[in-house]
């Protein structure tokens, strides 16, 4: 239920209330778009879709052009085959636009942490983990904000360091 939508939402407000990030509307099958302008010269662009597979040719669109991807995994034990599956999808996906998940700025986040029936960090590390070194992993409560903005700022880190080295 609060998946990357979530997260988005936890994106939206900083805790005095304040509008952190412009709505843009939604498109196609998005969950929402928000974009932020930092430093007068960087735009931000976050994208949501669901998981599951119907979602595959929205997700496709959306990963062209992209500079970074955070993958929001869902912590639930229930839901792990549906994680494997879903980065499965993000790797062909990414193929298909000529990125390689492996070079591309990537940041895993383990979701919902705070229900009672998720797999252990180490558990889902070892299932989700898709680099070597491992990519950043951070762990988070969307529904409550809680490594939301961490998640973001370590994504943004890699894009900028990326977009540097291409300069």
């Amino acid at each position: 239920m609060h998946g990357g939508v979530g997260y988005v939402d936890a994106l939206h407000l900083d805790p005095s209330g304040d509008e952190l990030w412009v709505p843009v509307g939604t498109a196609f099958d998005l969950g929402a778009v928000l974009s932020r302008t930092c430093f007068d010269r960087i735009d931000f662009f976050l994208y949501t879709v669901p998981g599951q597979v119907f979602y595959d040719a929205s997700r496709k669109l959306i990963l062209k052009g992209v500079d970074g991807v955070i993958f929001v995994a869902d912590s639930q034990v229930e839901r792990m085959d549906a994680n494997v599956e879903a980065i499965d999808n993000l790797k062909l996906n990414l193929k298909s636009q000529g990125y390689d998940l492996m070079t591309i700025p990537y940041v895993l986040q383990l979701n919902k942490r705070d229900l009672p029936n998720v797999a252990s960090v180490e558990e889902m590390t070892a299932l989700l983990k898709q680099k070597t070194p491992p990519e950043p992993m951070v762990e988070a409560v969307a529904a409550k904000g809680t490594g939301v903005f961490e998640t973001l700022k370590s994504v943004a880190k890699l894009v900028l360091a990326d977009l540097t080295r291409q300069t």
